[in-house]
C-alpha cells in the first residue's frame, strides 16, 4: 500500500516542477533590453548632434538671414557662401591663428603638465594640498578666467605691467593691445588654464606605471633622463594620446576665452575659426557664412579624429 501511494505520487512531483526556460525568448528579452539602453542615447544623438550638423551643412549653401526667421525663405544659392567666405583675406588669418593657437597651447600645456605630474609623483610635505590648489585655474570658468586676465594683462593698470616695474623690467608692455603680443597673451593664458588638466592625467598615468621597472632601471645604472625617455614616456603612451586629443578637441573651438580677452583684436590679430563664426553669425549677421566656417571647423576636428583612430589601430596591431 505504502509503496503504490509513493509510486502514484512522484509523477504528480515531477509535473509540477517548472519547465525550462525557452532560450528563443531569453535571447528575445535580452535582445529588447540591450535596445532599451541603445535607443534613447541613440535618439540623443540625432536630436542633439545629428540634427545640428545637417542643419549647419544645408544652411551653408543657403541665404539665410534675419529675414528668414519671419518668412522662413532661405534661398538656395549653391556655393555662394562658401567662395565668399574662401576669398575673404580674413578666413585665412583666422586659420592661421587657430592653428597656431592650438599648437601653442597643447605643447604648453603638455610640457608643464607632464613636469608637474613627474614632480608630484614623488612624495613630499603638503604634496596633496599643492596639487590641489594648482586645480583651481580649471575649475574656475573660463569667461571669468579671461576676464580676470584682462585686468592683469592691462597695458596701464595692469598688476603684471606693474610687478615688471618695480623689477625694473619695464612696465609698459602692451599683452593685449598690440596685434604682434596679443596672440601670445592668448596663448600663455589658455596654457595656464590647461595646465592642471594635464597634470592630473599625466599623474594618474604615472601612477599605474609598476615601481619594479625603475627599481631595474636603478639596477641597470640608467641615468634618470635614459629613464625618463626609455622607460616613462614609452609606458605613458596611451595617457599622452588621450591627453592630447582632448586638448585638442577643446582648444581648437575656444571662443569664450579669446571673446573676454580680446574679442578677436586687436587688427584681428587673434581672430580664429571659433570667433570668426560667432561674428559672422551673431554680429554680421550673416549665418550662411557663419555656417561655413563652422563646418570648415568640424571638418579640420574630424581630419584630426580620423588621424587619431588610424595612429591608435596601427599602434594597437
Amino acid at each position: 500500500m505504502t509503496t503504490s501511494t509513493v509510486t502514484a505520487q512522484a509523477p504528480a512531483k515531477r509535473s509540477g516542477r517548472a519547465a525550462a526556460p525557452d532560450p528563443a525568448r531569453l535571447r528575445r528579452r535580452r535582445t529588447l533590453a540591450q535596445w532599451g539602453f541603445v535607443v534613447p542615447a541613440v535618439v540623443f544623438m540625432v536630436l542633439f548632434f545629428g540634427y545640428p550638423l545637417v542643419r549647419n551643412v544645408v544652411m551653408s549653401f543657403q541665404h539665410y538671414s534675419p529675414r528668414t526667421f519671419f518668412t522662413g525663405e532661405a534661398p538656395f544659392n549653391g556655393l555662394g557662401n562658401w567662395s565668399n567666405v574662401f576669398q575673404d583675406a580674413l578666413f585665412g588669418k583666422a586659420l592661421w591663428h587657430t592653428l597656431v593657437f592650438t599648437a601653442g597651447s597643447l605643447l604648453g600645456q603638455f610640457c608643464l603638465g607632464l613636469a608637474l605630474a613627474v614632480f608630484f609623483s614623488r612624495r613630499f610635505p603638503l604634496n596633496g594640498v599643492l596639487r590641489s590648489l594648482i586645480l583651481l585655474p580649471w575649475l574656475v570658468p573660463m569667461v571669468v578666467s579671461g576676464v580676470v586676465w584682462r585686468r592683469i594683462l592691462d597695458q596701464d593698470t595692469g598688476v603684471l605691467n606693474a610687478f615688471l616695474g618695480t623689477l625694473g623690467l619695464g612696465g609698459d608692455t602692451p599683452w593685449l593691445t598690440s596685434p604682434g603680443m596679443a596672440l601670445l597673451s592668448v596663448i600663455l593664458v589658455n596654457i595656464w588654464i590647461g595646465v592642471p588638466f594635464n597634470m592630473v592625467i599625466l599623474y594618474g598615468g604615472l601612477q599605474e606605471i609598476p615601481g619594479e621597472l625603475y627599481e631595474a632601471a636603478a639596477l641597470d645604472g640608467a641615468s634618470a633622463w635614459r629613464t625618463f625617455r626609455s622607460l616613462t614616456l614609452p609606458m605613458l603612451r596611451p595617457v599622452i594620446t588621450v591627453v592630447l586629443v582632448l586638448g585638442f578637441m577643446s582648444t581648437v573651438k575656444i571662443l569664450d576665452l579669446i571673446l573676454a580677452l580680446t574679442d578677436g583684436g586687436p587688427a584681428d590679430a587673434t581672430q580664429t575659426l571659433g570667433t570668426l563664426t560667432y561674428q559672422n553669425s551673431f554680429v554680421r549677421l550673416d549665418f550662411g557664412a557663419g555656417a561655413v566656417v563652422g563646418n570648415v571647423l568640424i571638418l579640420v576636428s574630424a581630419v584630426f579624429a580620423v588621424l587619431y583612430l588610424r595612429a591608435s589601430r596601427t599602434e594597437g596591431k
